[in-house]
Parts: structure tokens; C-alpha cells; sequence
């Protein structure tokens, strides 16, 4: 099962590798970041037909071990009970944290706020975000995203710091110049369980 993964994330790194792979099929190239201290086990449950339940708790983080620059990324993910937050942290790099988040961009999967681009712990947007609870990069068009129990996709390109985000086939955002421009992938705990399927990277270089 290494083997796999490190063939695989050999294979994201190599210039012209334009495969997509599942991300999800070996759990050995993740890494688990919780406040207080889990065991993967304990948080992350892998079915028989391929999807991952996410217990939600303890808050913090699931990440790639390996870094990724320019790639699209396809994420199938539902909420099969209450509905909560949660989302798809890119670029993950080494500094500041926010609490139990890393600086990275954060792709939001909250009810409600499917879409908004998060910027966390220094990270940075070219463009003017709103709110402050926190400030985001709000989706561009109406809600997309579908009632709890139904799988939804989220489909992400990344190139030299451009991110476009689109939910269940509708464009919801797109931002350029954002650093860091590269990192690892991950996907938050933020208190509400959540499932994924079909975790897909297909690199563009």
C-alpha cells in the first residue's frame, strides 16, 4: 500500500503525468493534525464502497504528506446527517496558524457558504474580501449545493495562483495571485461529520 502511494505521488510531481488519481485510495499519504492529539483510526472511517466518513472532531486537519502546484482537483463530499462546516484547505504551507489552521487557502464547504474563498493565517487573495467572521472572497452565483444526504462535487483548478471553484457544475469563484501558490491538500474538521468519495488530482504540468 506504500508503494502504491509513493508511485502515485512520484507520479502528480513528474512534468507531463496528466492521469487524474484517486487521493483517497491509500490513507498512508495523509497525515492527521488534531487539537487535541487523535489517531487517524479514531477520526477517519474507510468503507467497503470507497467512501470516507469524516468523524468531524477533534477540530483540525487531514493533509497530504506531498505538495502540489498547478492541478485540478474533483471532490465528491455530502453531509449524511446534520448539515455544519467544513472545507478544502489548499496549499498548506509551513507558518503562522490560525488556532488549529494552517496557512493555507481554504475552500469553503459550509452550509450555506459553499464556494467563498477563505484566506487563513496570512495567506493572501488579489482580491477585496467582505465580511469579517471572518473576511472571505464570497461565491459568485446562487447557492449550488445540495440538501444533506446528497453528494456534491466540487471541482478546483489551480494554476500558478489562479483558483477557480466550481459547485455542481456552477463557476462560484475565481481569484488570482493568492499565496501560498503551492502546498499540501486538505480537508478540515470542523465539528460535523461529513463523508468523501472520488478525491481526484489530475496535475497540469
Amino acid at each position: 500500500m506504500v508503494k502504491r502511494i509513493l508511485i502515485a505521488t512520484a507520479c502528480f510531481a513528474a512534468a507531463g503525468c496528466a492521469s487524474a488519481a484517486d487521493m483517497l485510495k491509500d490513507l498512508s499519504g495523509w497525515e492527521l493534525r488534531t487539537e487535541p492529539a487523535a489517531t487517524l483510526a479514531s477520526v477517519i472511517d474507510v468503507r467497503a464502497d470507497g467512501v470516507i466518513a469524516v468523524a468531524g472532531a477533534p477540530a483540525g486537519f487531514l493533509a497530504t504528506a506531498a505538495s502540489y502546484r498547478n492541478y485540478r482537483l474533483h471532490v465528491e463530499w455530502r453531509w449524511p446527517g446534520k448539515t455544519g462546516n467544513g472545507g478544502v484547505l489548499l496549499h498548506i504551507s509551513e507558518g503562522p496558524m490560525d488556532r488549529v489552521w494552517p496557512l493555507s487557502v481554504q475552500v469553503q464547504t459550509k452550509f450555506g457558504s459553499v464556494g467563498d474563498l477563505l484566506p487563513m493565517a496570512g495567506a493572501k487573495l488579489a482580491e477585496p474580501l467582505t465580511g469579517d467572521k471572518p473576511p472571505v472572497k464570497a461565491h459568485l452565483a446562487a447557492n449550488s449545493e445540495r440538501a444533506a444526504g446528497e453528494w456534491n462535487s466540487t471541482d478546483i483548478l489551480a494554476r500558478d495562483g489562479v483558483i477557480e471553484v466550481t459547485v455542481n457544475g456552477v463557476l462560484q469563484n475565481r481569484v488570482t495571485a493568492s499565496t501560498p501558490s503551492e502546498g499540501r491538500i486538505g480537508f478540515q474538521l470542523e465539528g460535523t461529520a461529513y463523508e468523501l468519495r472520488h478525491v481526484e488530482l489530475t496535475p497540469l504540468e
